[in-house]
């Protein structure tokens, strides 16, 4: 039989609820439940031929199967999400057995319960935002002034060029400014993440906003009424969630992954 470690998916709060017997993990292994002092670890055994140091740097590469275990992580972190709050582990955080986990549990048992305290009763929303065509062109009045010089023209219109983009750029800030404000008014915390580029979000538009908010359960009406809101100003919205808050529980493991997991 195989050498197994045994995958961390999540830390949670204990409420004593068991997760539906559908939601099965990574490589279709059984997901199991360590619990210590009020926090509970999910966990699979996944085969070290695989899931070791030296096979993991290779499966990385490999994009389909990178893809579906983000798939099976992510359907493992919603299921317990849906039960209690939440954080979600790095994907491919491995450990070699589940005393190392337990081990975890009981060093970072203030750090995890901590963290936890500021989720509970929130889920995290998506939102990206994007300018409508047209509406960061350079005006017509940035027009360079004629000339009888084909060169000094040249040069004319390529700073005339340049300080549109500029200009549009500094808007698009504005404009992404007032965005972010807007919703982190009815959110707990809101995370800026990088702007996608057109060719990985799919759209000739500029991306204005790439954020991440926390949202309270209890607030989520008037928070989606807030997206609304900005789209009836004439920004095109888009809207995901709610998920599991991946933006708002990062955590360095420190010493118990460099020194016990085969996380990377």
């Amino acid at each position: 039989m195989p050498e197994a470690g045994t995958y961390l998916y999540a830390i949670a709060r204990d409420v004593g609820r068991v997760l539906p017997g559908h939601v099965v993990g990574v490589a279709g292994a059984p997901v199991r439940a360590i619990t210590h002092q009020g926090l509970v670890a999910y966990v699979s055994p996944v085969p070290l031929e695989e899931f070791g140091e030296e096979p993991l740097r290779r499966s990385l590469e490999d994009l389909d199967w990178v893809g579906g275990t983000a798939r099976a992580h992510n359907r493992v972190v919603e299921a317990v999400a849906e039960e209690a709050p939440t954080a979600p582990v790095r994907l491919v955080t491995v450990y070699s057995t589940e005393d190392q986990v337990r081990d975890l549990l009981r060093r970072r048992h203030d750090d995890f319960t901590e963290l936890l305290a500021h989720v509970t009763g929130c889920r995290e929303w998506g939102v990206k935002a994007y300018a409508e065509p047209g509406t960061d062109a350079p005006r017509a009045e940035e027009a360079p002034a004629k000339t009888d010089s084909p060169g000094r023209a040249y040069l004319e219109r390529r700073r005339a060029s340049l300080r549109g983009r500029e200009d549009a750029w500094r808007r698009a800030a504005r404009r992404a400014e007032d965005i972010h404000a807007a919703l982190l008014s009815v959110s707990v915390a809101g995370h800026r993440h990088r702007p996608q580029d057109p060719q990985l979000s799919g759209r000739e538009e500029v991306m204005l906003l790439n954020g991440a908010y926390l949202v309270a359960e209890d607030r989520r009406e008037e928070f989606t009424a807030a997206v609304d809101a900005l789209r009836s100003q004439g920004i095109e919205m888009q809207l995901t969630g709610p998920w599991a808050p991946y933006s708002f529980t990062s955590m360095d493991l420190g010493p118990a992954r460099a020194e016990t997991s085969d996380d990377r």
